[in-house]
């Protein structure tokens, strides 16, 4: 996928309806500070599309973003960030929680991990959960400039061993030197059409 046209939709508190809704759905989940505002922009190829931020749990709504007015982007709040209040913490997993619940239009979540740590006890709830709803997902291994190609197996290791995946299975992707960006948006072109072939299959049926 060439990425011709990226568009901030909207914020929301609670998933509802929304201008773009009815689109194929791709969602990003991930602890706080894993880099899914930075990839968002990375693929948009803009660098002030999604709000960045040094400070942990930045994201606090859910966002929506459009790519060639045709895929919507979810960009779901970062979860496991100590120092914020234990209402906040609830808050945002409820928002999730609904999210999941609500949607119609979900193709695909690509659950971000740092790759230079290990899942943490929140990643490894999310993959869990992600699997025993039988969501769809591919794990992407962020900031993969700071390991060297070489060491990189070595990284991934122990997040294959924690979320269940082969190593062929994680895409690595980096937000500063680009590595992994055509490959992450040809996953979601790919997802995308599925889902819409799966509709019109059962439509026909």
């Amino acid at each position: 996928m060439i990425v011709k046209r990226a568009d901030f939709i909207t914020s929301m508190k609670e998933y509802g309806e929304y201008a773009t809704k009815g689109c194929p759905e791709v969602a990003f989940a991930g602890k706080s500070n894993v880099g899914k505002s930075s990839m968002i922009n990375k693929l948009a190829n803009r660098n002030k599309l999604a709000r960045t931020s040094a400070t942990p749990g930045k994201t606090r709504l859910i966002n929506v973003y459009q790519f060639n007015q045709e895929i919507n982007i979810i960009d779901l709040p970062g979860y496991g960030f100590a120092k914020v209040s234990k209402a906040e913490k609830l808050s945002w997993g409820k928002m999730m929680q609904d999210y999941f619940a609500l949607t119609e239009d979900l193709c695909h979540v690509f659950h971000l991990v740092d790759i230079r740590h290990e899942p943490s006890a929140e990643d490894r709830e999310m993959n869990l959960f992600l699997r025993q709803a039988g969501i769809p997902f591919t794990v992407v291994a962020t900031k993969a400039d700071k390991i060297s190609r070489g060491a990189r197996l070595k990284y991934i290791a122990p997040i294959c061993r924690a979320l269940a995946v082969q190593p062929w299975e994680i895409l690595p992707f980096s937000s500063e030197d680009g590595t992994g960006r055509q490959e992450l948006l040809d996953r979601i072109e790919k997802v995308c059409c599925e889902h819409e072939d799966d509709e019109t299959e059962g439509a026909d049926e």
